[in-house]
């Protein structure tokens, strides 16, 4: 690190004209960055589920129907106008270039596509190709196909238009949240730093993390998908540790300009001292982000993506522009100061004062803070899990509205149909006798309301309607296929009980189930046996890296309990707020479904804890350094949080107010997102910083920096010392307490 503070110091003005480029370059490749990105992400490409879809597609060219018409006749689908308009819509719908098959209630006469009163029907249809393909033929479709058609009024829905929908919101929320998050977040920039020159560096390097990460994504869209979701989590991530980064170096450098440093000497000293902390603290971030790219989602590896790349990126620009930056302005740094505080010496400071208090009765104040977090964390206890639909959208949304008339108005669930799919059946199998008989069995399961197959459809175990003309569809000459229409909701408990026993019924041949309902349960198989293998990586990962930096076992043991217990309110939260819809009054209103989203959890504890991480380190780094120096742990760890603890506060508290600018957002699960992660950060600088952590300290004493002979004799060779040389022999112990706990 000093040879990297040397060269940014002799080359400060190259760092800033190339950082400039660079940037400029960045803005124009990654502007345009949103319109690559994909809205879908969510299924496991290599289920059984996924693989049903496909073969479905490929080999019979049908498929769910992904664009949905609601038509509304007030004097009755079935008059001569009404009946005569919807097939001359349906036609006109079959045959955009788009679009692969339609059928409505008027074309087939099934009265699952009318709806009880008689006042609406469906036309259905199947749009060709991935999810970008489809996003971009419902943006198409939507306008085009909304509002009179002679009798008829016609709104369009289905998951196309709902991902469209969510797609835009995206957007437009994320541009809010900036609108919001940046002003508020230089006000407060102003006040923590007193100067308004110091209070625009984090700022500065909050927007070349973002622009950086947008061209970096811009680049990847080239070679695989990437989630529209991602950008939220670049911009709250990027604008966050740039705080982080930048709050602890620019301290740093007006610590060592106090001290009576050229601005070059501080420059070099701070890179050195707080910009090892900084790089080891993004390294341990990064990490933990990159637990997501084992998951099979590319939704969940997008994150990853955006946040390894924001993550280096504002560690760099903390590291090398920023001092490039400081070294330019010297003592400039406090130009047009909105006060002068009187320098409060650390052992004076409220800070202290509150690791000294809480050190004189550890075990109290930490059994009561367990107790409030593990309380906080109980709800978490009664989680259900599902996938995102148009409920995450606002009530008003038109996406949302359609659906959930679907949901009220209509008979069945015809938008949410299982396919049970042979590609191999054989040529005879659509109207054989084996197929009616499975068929049979598969519309006796609980929660089945038909099952449509070549040989007639099904209800309860009885034929209802024979096979006609239309039923070829369920073949092809190699192989069969049927229509499941459920009478559950396929993104719920009794959705997946549905696609379970479904698979459990006995086949006549070999068969894939797809659908929502099997999407559900594959989504979940693939998420959480996964899941103790990113808990393994992450937490081993962790204990190396923080004993390569303290050359002890105890701390990064002490780290993972510790940053576990910050995140219980989270989760606590996201059960009792979002799942169960209390306190909707405080968050913004949403449509709570008694379900969270399968994915968040995931990525919300990979993202939190890596910021848990990250304060620990900036902590830690402080308390070791004092204990280096002095060998008395108890003063170290007060001296420790007194020169952090303003830092990390401050930094948790403009990072929240980030993540809380996500609330703003319409789509529950980005709202959900910026909540809890807020909530994760103000819990850890806190609670579990300002308390936990001297009371764990405390009480282990000198064993904080223990560890076994060999291990010890390994970090003296390969350890991560903070100033670039082997850390000082510690002082004795002394032989009494401190004065201060006496």
């Amino acid at each position: 690190m000093t040879a990297l503070g040397s060269l940014v110091i002799r080359f400060r003005l190259a760092v800033l004209i190339g950082a400039g480029a660079l940037l400029v370059l960045a803005g124009i490749f990654g502007g345009g960055v949103a319109g690559r990105l994909s809205g879908g992400g969510f299924d496991d490409p290599h289920s059984e589920s996924s693989r049903a879809r496909a073969v479905l597609d490929q080999q019979f060219h049908a498929g769910q129907p992904n664009l949905l018409l609601l038509v509304s006749a007030p004097a009755g689908v079935d008059s001569p106008t009404a009946a005569a308009a919807g097939e001359a819509l349906t036609a006109r719908l079959a045959a955009e270039p788009a679009v692969a098959n339609a059928r409505s209630y008027w074309s087939t006469g099934a009265s699952a596509l009318r709806s009880r009163d008689g006042t609406e029907a469906l036309v259905a249809a199947r749009i060709r190709g991935g999810d970008d393909a489809v996003a971009a033929a419902a943006e198409v479709l939507a306008p085009r196909y909304t509002g009179r058609f002679g009798p008829l009024t016609v709104r369009v829905g289905g998951t196309a238009q709902v991902y469209r929908e969510i797609s835009d919101r995206i957007e437009h929320d994320l541009t809010r949240a900036e609108s919001v998050a940046v002003p508020v977040t230089a006000v407060l920039l102003v006040l923590v730093f007193g100067s308004a020159v110091a209070a625009l560096l984090p700022l500065a390097i909050g927007g070349v993390a973002v622009l950086g990460t947008f061209a970096v994504l811009r680049a990847l869209t080239e070679v695989t998908d990437v989630s529209i979701f991602a950008l939220n989590l670049t911009t709250g991530l990027g604008l966050g540790l740039a705080i982080d980064y930048s709050l602890f170096v620019v301290s740093r450098y007006r610590e060592e300009l106090g001290r009576g440093r050229t601005p070059a000497d501080a420059v070099a000293e701070t890179v050195r001292t707080a910009g090892r902390t900084v790089l080891f603290s993004a390294f341990t971030v990064a990490l933990s982000l990159a637990a997501m790219l084992i998951f099979p989602l590319f939704f969940l590896r997008s994150f990853a993506y955006a946040g390894i790349a924001v993550v280096a990126l504002a560690a760099t620009a903390a590291v090398v522009l920023l001092p490039a930056i400081l070294v330019v302005l010297g003592p400039r740094v406090n130009r047009f100061a909105l006060w002068r505080r009187p320098e409060v010496a650390p052992a004076r400071s409220p800070w202290h004062r509150l690791a000294l208090g809480v050190m004189r009765r550890p075990v109290p104040v930490g059994a009561a803070v367990l107790v409030v977090l593990l309380a906080l964390g109980a709800p978490f206890l009664g989680v259900r899990f599902g996938l995102s639909d148009d409920r995450v959208l606002p009530r008003g949304a038109n996406g949302h509205l359609i659906s959930q008339a679907l949901r009220t108005d209509f008979p069945s669930r015809e938008s949410e149909t299982l396919s049970v799919v042979s590609p191999t059946a054989g040529a005879s199998a659509v109207r054989s006798l084996a197929t009616a008989s499975y068929a049979v069995a598969l519309s006796r399961v609980a929660g089945v309301a038909r099952v449509d197959a070549g040989t007639g459809s099904y209800r309860d175990g009885r034929l209802v309607a024979p096979g006609g003309p239309a039923a070829a569809r369920f073949g092809n000459g190699r192989g069969s296929w049927l229509s499941v229409v459920p009478a559950v909701e396929s993104y719920s408990p009794a959705g997946e009980r549905l696609a379970r026993d479904l698979r459990a019924v006995p086949a006549p041949y070999a068969v894939k189930v797809g659908g929502p309902a099997a999407e559900l349960v594959d989504t979940e198989a693939a998420l959480f046996h996964r899941v103790p293998l990113a808990g393994v990586l992450i937490a081993t990962a962790m204990v190396v890296l923080l004993f390569l930096f303290s050359g002890s076992v105890v701390v990064p043991a002490k780290a993972l309990v510790l940053n576990l217990l910050s995140l219980t309110a989270t989760f606590g939260a996201m059960v009792f707020v979002f799942q169960d819809g209390h306190l909707r009054w405080l968050v913004g209103d949403f449509l709570p479904t008694g379900t969270l989203d399968t994915t968040t959890p995931i990525l919300m504890f990979c993202t939190a804890f890596g910021l848990s991480m990250d304060y620990e380190v900036f902590l830690l780094s402080r308390i070791k350094e004092e204990y280096d120096r002095t060998g008395d742990n108890t003063a170290a760890v007060a001296l420790g949080l007194a020169r952090t603890g303003p830092i990390v506060s401050a930094a948790a508290a403009l990072i929240a107010i980030v993540f809380l600018s996500f609330a703003s957002s319409g789509i529950s699960f980005i709202k959900l997102l910026g909540v809890g992660l807020a909530l994760a950060v103000v819990m850890d600088a806190t609670l579990v910083r300002g308390l936990l952590v001297p009371a764990f300290m405390r009480l282990a004493g000198r064993a904080n920096w223990w560890a076994p002979t060999p291990l010890r004799r390994l970090h003296e060779r390969i350890g991560l010392a903070e100033h670039g040389q082997p850390a000082p022999v510690p002082a004795r112990r002394p032989a009494t307490e401190p004065t201060a706990l006496r």
